[in-house]
């Protein structure tokens, strides 16, 4: 099975999505901690389909999902930087596997930072719903999170396609 390990540059577009990506994460984090004094004991801790809570728990849960994206952005980080490790169909060659490589590791990319960007969003609103300023994720919330994480899936399957 052909996979070299190659040297590849992020690219501009990775560059750009790991900015706006860790950029929203790590404001999202400074605002749990600058709102901390101003949050009552109990916080939202998990959410209904619809986007209201349906469970109240202690604010020291808001870190959670920030535990779990610092988690998820090293070791997806980790899987990025090695795209000789991740799955390719047969017609692998020497001729495409760069391509294939920036492929793979696009696709990564992209759902890395989106599920940052995602992770963000919901700890500044559950900060929000604590204040009082607002009650709910929304109803949009679990629609846009199903389309956000297909759309780099299917742009990686359709590039894949394309790739000779």
């Amino acid at each position: 099975m052909y996979r070299p390990i190659l040297k590849l540059s992020k690219t501009k577009y990775e560059k750009i999505w790991n900015f706006i990506g860790g950029g929203l994460f790590v404001l999202s984090i400074l605002y749990i901690f600058a709102m901390w004094g101003q949050l009552p004991e109990k916080t939202p801790g998990h959410f209904n389909g619809v986007g209201e809570v349906d469970r109240w728990g202690s604010k020291i849960e808001l870190f959670i999902l920030p535990l779990i994206g610092i988690f998820l952005w090293i070791f997806l980080g980790l899987i990025e930087r090695a795209p000789h490790i991740h799955n390719y169909p047969a017609r692998l060659n020497e001729s495409n596997v760069e391509a294939f490589y920036l492929n793979s590791r696009k696709v990564l990319n992209e759902t890395k930072n989106l599920c940052l960007i995602l992770f963000a969003a919901i700890s500044f609103q559950m900060v929000r719903i604590a204040l009082g300023e607002a009650n709910s994720l929304g109803w949009w919330f679990l629609p846009i999170v199903l389309i956000g994480t297909a759309i780099p899936i299917i742009k990686g399957i359709v590039a894949t396609t394309k790739i000779k």
